[in-house]
């Protein structure tokens, strides 16, 4: 980091003049949890018995989230004082697979302390905020990168951390970098409380649906016959896809699919071998731990692993339907194996179910994909908005 580094790409206009080099070690107290006081199995107690053991696993968004959380007793708390997290503390993974990942404390609801993979910093003599966000940045993460070399576990020390550089500007333009970003964070974390709650919403009314607790009704009012045990395989036609040569793209495999929302990635080019040809509007199946529930239609043409049973929908009925709880569970009896359990494709195109009339399969198809478009919608606005805190965070800070 030179001289020339010292101005940020973007400014608010009441701001000049060149920013000055600091170190982390040099606006903050390092604090981690000594070898001696670490914590064992019988320290665990249950939540209410003692304080969180904070891991990397409890940040979020660089945030705190503690709602899965190990507790350590009443004893361990009190032995280590100077670990004792407070709102306003900054924490960071040391060690481990998840190195330099951080959280900025705000609003902790319990007594908290952290465990060793993490250090805290305290005694910050900057704006905490702003500093929550340096350790975000391209500049502290390639220098992380530098430190961190070889190694079965990937660490860092307290002394590495307290030497790394960034950008430092005056006092007010620190609170009103940090304050405008903390209005970014705010309405991401907004989208995805919305995006969440529209989910939950339509667990909700699927399960009434699909147990015929709810039931639509004909246009002119009058009530649809009753469900019927059916073959699935009337609602759908079997894909038998054109297995291809390796690497080519889009390739979409097991694991880039979001099992919550049933929405994918795809990657530029296949990374195992027996790739095969999909088209648009493909329903694919994972056949592999079918447990984890990944299902999805296919929004282009992609090429896909050779694990996925392969269907093509008369109407997206049968999607919701297949993505339920009960099907899930259903999947899982019916697979074979251990540590990877696998489904025949030809028990997935045998199956049966209860189903409407092809009338009232079109109404429920299209209520709930009118509420996955809300999702997919508040899902873009989120994407939108990490992106553009992503830009900034390259872009204010030197």
């Amino acid at each position: 980091m030179n001289e020339l580094d010292n101005f940020p790409h973007i400014r608010f206009p009441e701001f000049e003049g060149k920013w000055d080099i600091e170190t982390i070690g040099g606006i903050s107290r390092i604090y981690g949890r000594i070898g001696y006081r670490g914590y064992t199995v019988q320290d665990i107690v249950d939540k209410g018995e003692g304080a969180i053991a904070l891991s990397p696993s409890n940040f979020v968004n660089n945030r705190i989230d503690a709602t899965n959380s190990t507790y350590i007793s009443w004893f361990k708390y009190e032995e280590s004082p100077e670990i004792k997290i407070l709102d306003g503390d900054i924490l960071f993974v040391k060690t481990g697979s998840t190195y330099g990942k951080t959280a900025f404390v705000s609003n902790i609801k319990e007594k908290a302390t952290i465990n060793p993979q993490i250090v805290v910093l305290k005694n910050i003599s900057i704006s905490n905020r702003f500093l929550g966000y340096v350790v975000t940045t391209q500049n502290i993460k390639k220098q992380v990168e530098q430190i961190v070399v070889g190694g079965a576990i990937p660490t860092m020390s307290q002394t590495e951390i307290s030497k790394m550089k960034f950008g430092l500007p005056t006092k007010p333009e620190q609170q009103k970098i940090a304050a405008f970003l903390t209005e970014v964070d705010n309405k991401i974390e907004q989208l995805s409380k919305k995006q969440e709650v529209l989910s939950e919403y339509k667990k909700g009314l699927m399960q009434k649906i699909f147990s015929q607790e709810i039931r639509f009704k004909v246009d002119d009012g009058s009530d649809f016959p009753d469900w019927e045990e059916k073959k699935l395989k009337d609602s759908f036609d079997v894909v038998k896809p054109k297995k291809v040569k390796d690497g080519l793209s889009p390739y979409l495999e097991i694991g880039d699919i979001n099992s919550s929302n049933h929405t994918y990635t795809l990657k530029d080019k296949a990374t195992v071998s027996g790739a095969i040809a999909i088209e648009k509007d493909t329903l694919l199946i994972s056949t592999v731990r079918p447990g984890l529930n990944k299902i999805v239609i296919t929004k282009s043409n992609v090429y896909a692993s050779s694990a996925f049973a392969t269907i093509k929908l008369k109407n997206s009925f049968l999607f919701h339907l297949l993505t339920t709880k009960k099907f899930n569970n259903l999947l899982v009896r019916l697979s074979e194996g251990g540590t990877y359990p696998t489904i025949n494709k030809l028990y997935i195109y045998s199956l049966s179910a209860y189903l409407p009339v092809e009338e009232e399969q079109t109404k429920i198809a299209n209520f709930l994909s009118s509420i996955d478009n809300k999702i997919e919608q508040v899902g873009e606005q989120l994407d939108k908005s990490k992106e553009f805190k992503k830009a900034l965070l390259q872009q204010m800070f030197v």
